[in-house]
């Protein structure tokens, strides 16, 4: 096949067939397709889109072009999690083991940050030995001891991705509903769990800036699972403003560990519980019952206890007292009085990367003690000098004063309160 013959044939608009996806990912995935027509037929699909069967032929493809892990076999209770990455989204620490404290199974293939946003694995290098699972048998292991298997990708698992992703990065193709469906769906169908709860985030600080895309984007994840045979729930949720109260690796595993405690701050609890009932209704629970009960385990202390478990087992410390501290914090204080009318959680998350709590590039190392705390909320009365936001200096040196003033400028104080926005915008694939 003369791969430069594909690549005119979408960019001209044709459907691919299922054998030109699969030379296509296994071109990537085995090095014969060189870097410059991998780009270019990324960037044709980015622009020319992709039919429902192209999408679901490429995920195959991309899933089966390593090793199929096929968790569901083995572990058919298991439910995974996955969202589309937001600020201050530490629900998944807070998810995992709550879920798992209510007797379902929970097996999740995390990822690093890049850009505005920390992943789930550098939130969990903060917490001192943690070893996230790379090969099945590990994860097997880690279900079997504490109920939680949190597994980083390996060179095994969806190799095509690793490479298509790279390049994606690079080439401006990364907004593309095909290419995004492809990458989240190849993982999660090499898992193989059989159940999957999906949080499509919707706002300024996510990738999807309107309900509109994000509905688009949560039908073609839902469609892919149900056609692979995997029962899928989506919430679609708002991400106008960061979702919790903190930014930052270790910042966020307090924050994740105030809720398991039953306090916690209030948005970020409630989305991790919705969330948590659309799991246990997928393992057959009355969604009344199902939501008392996570209620309940974090009331009792069993959630938290869990989380302890959860470390133990993957060969970390869950001391509290061992997670990186700021060497100096900085308040923000509003400039004028009113209501907090709209809150740039994008801009807040370059700031906290700018403190060292994200990358830039691949590679960027992370602070782990830098961050900010969000004090201000969407609909909060302000006084003057009441503080927005407050920074947390970790190792490196910043200039504090201009990310200050960025920080304060990311929050719309106006006369009057903003109406108010629900937490839970759509739900889709049997989330009723």
């Amino acid at each position: 096949m003369n791969f430069v013959e594909v690549i005119a044939r979408k960019r001209d608009g044709f459907e691919l067939t299922p054998d030109e996806v699969q030379a296509f990912v296994r071109g990537a995935s085995n090095g014969h397709i060189p870097d410059e027509q991998l780009a270019a037929m990324l960037m044709a699909i980015c622009i020319r889109g992709a039919s429902a069967r192209e999408i679901q032929d490429l995920v195959e493809a991309m899933r089966d072009s390593g090793a199929c892990w096929r968790l569901g076999e083995s572990v058919p209770e298991a439910v995974d999690k996955h969202s589309t990455g937001g600020v201050g989204d530490s629900v998944s620490l807070v998810f995992a083991p709550l879920v798992a404290a209510c007797g379902v199974p929970v097996v999740m293939m995390a990822g690093a940050g890049l850009g505005h946003t920390q992943g789930t694995l550098d939130k969990l290098s903060a917490v001192h030995g943690f070893r996230v699972c790379v090969s099945r048998s590990e994860a097997l292991d880690r279900l079997s001891r504490c109920g939680v298997g949190i597994a980083a990708q390996s060179d095994e698992v969806a190799p095509a991705d690793r490479r298509l992703y790279l390049l994606r990065d690079v080439t401006g193709t990364v907004p593309s509903l095909p290419l995004i469906v492809a990458s989240i769906m190849s993982k999660k169908l090499a898992v193989g769990a059989r159940r999957l709860v999906l949080d499509v985030k919707c706002g300024s600080g996510a990738f999807c800036r309107t309900p509109e895309a994000a509905r688009e984007l949560a039908e073609a994840l839902v469609g892919v699972g149900h056609r692979a045979g995997v029962s899928v729930h989506s919430l679609i949720t708002d991400m106008t403003q960061p979702l919790g109260d903190r930014l930052g690796c270790a910042s966020e595993v307090r924050a994740a560990l105030e809720v398991l405690g039953g306090r916690g701050d209030g948005r970020l609890r409630g989305l991790t519980v919705e969330l948590a009932v659309e799991a246990l209704v997928l393992a057959g629970r009355d969604r009344g019952v199902a939501r008392a009960e996570l209620e309940r385990r974090l009331a009792d202390g069993s959630a938290l206890a869990r989380w302890a478990e959860v470390v133990r087992a993957h060969g970390g410390d869950p001391d509290e007292s061992r997670l990186a501290r700021p060497s100096r914090t900085v308040p923000v204080p509003a400039h004028r009085g009113g209501f907090v009318a709209a809150v740039d959680g994008e801009g807040l998350g370059w700031i906290a990367v700018s403190l060292g709590a994200g990358r830039r590039r691949q590679g960027d190392r992370i602070d782990l003690a830098a961050g900010l705390r969000v004090h201000a909320r969407v609909g909060d009365p302000i006084e003057p000098g009441q503080p927005l936001v407050t920074l947390e200096v970790g190792d490196r040196t910043v200039e504090v004063g201009p990310l200050a003033s960025r920080a304060a400028a990311a929050f719309r104080i106006e006369d009057e309160a903003p109406p108010k926005t629900p937490m839970i915008l759509a739900r889709l694939g049997g989330a009723d």
